[in-house]
């Protein structure tokens, strides 16, 4: 899980690093295209097509389809914020899917985690400081990321174990390749090799990322190895100091402090119920 977040957020430093030649959009659909070739060897060497085929493909198409959208949304936020701002805001998302849990699942949740998701929202208004001339709107988007990431979780968890992880993973790879592709009209700009090599590098990190992750939840609890994650923060404010000079001050600081504290907190509430 530590290689896992240093690998993703070691992505999430050169996809910023991309937006300032590229769209979200393109971005997302050069890193999906490789990605998607990347996993296509993995299809092949467990067997062929026939591995992937879904029990559940609407779902799948949904879960996807938000996965697109988190993507795009993430790329935004890189291109207007600092990478360790817009990363301790994304996330919120453990939090939201607290909230939503109760809301759209029915899933019991008590004032301990009630009480953890408003303080991690107050640790977000630390990161935004609004004043009282108002907020910088920009700070909306890594917000809507997290409510995106919050729905794609929430329909993870609808889908269970019904399908395979690689089938899941083949499924958001053709959508952010095709969904990517919408975008390319737009695009005034054409990768040039140095830059394709980036995008190539960063879809590599994220498909090792994500086996590395789900790996990691598969030799061990949760409970465990879940709060190893939020060394991503910790990694980017590393990479934004060091590439763009980026110093968060104390406030920024504590807030996310807060986020992370929150979450981990709401996962073992969550661990203890789940014991029961």
């Amino acid at each position: 899980m530590i290689v896992g977040t240093f690998l993703l957020t070691t992505q999430d430093g050169i996809t910023k690093w991309l937006t300032s030649a590229h769209g979200a959009g393109e971005i997302v659909f050069y890193r999906g295209i490789l990605s998607l070739l990347m996993v296509a060897v993995l299809v092949q060497a467990q067997g062929g097509i026939a591995v992937v085929r879904a029990n559940r493909p609407g779902v799948n198409w949904l879960r996807a389809g938000l996965a697109l959208l988190t993507s795009v949304l993430v790329v935004a936020a890189f291109v207007h914020m600092p990478l360790a701002d817009a990363l301790a805001i994304i996330f919120l998302s453990p939090l939201i899917v607290t909230a939503l849990s109760a809301l759209l699942l029915g899933e019991p949740v008590g004032w301990r985690r009630w009480s953890a998701v408003a303080m991690g929202f107050v640790g977000m208004l630390m990161i935004t400081r609004p004043t009282g001339a108002g907020i910088d709107w920009h700070v909306g988007i890594p917000i809507a990321a997290a409510f995106a990431a919050s729905f794609r979780d929430i329909v993870t968890r609808r889908l269970g174990g019904q399908d395979s992880t690689l089938t899941v993973l083949t499924y958001s790879s053709v959508v952010a390749a095709l969904g990517g592709a919408l975008f390319l009209p737009f695009a005034d700009t054409v990768p040039n090799l140095p830059n394709l090599g980036l995008f190539a590098i960063a879809a590599l990190l994220a498909t090792a990322s994500n086996f590395l992750t789900i790996r990691s939840f598969q030799l061990a609890p949760a409970a465990m190895v879940a709060p190893f994650k939020y060394l991503s923060l910790i990694w980017a404010g590393l990479i934004g100091f060091v590439v763009w000079g980026d110093q968060p001050d104390a406030w920024k600081i504590l807030g996310a402090a807060l986020i992370a504290g929150s979450s981990l907190y709401v996962l073992h509430r969550e661990t203890r119920r789940r014991n029961r």
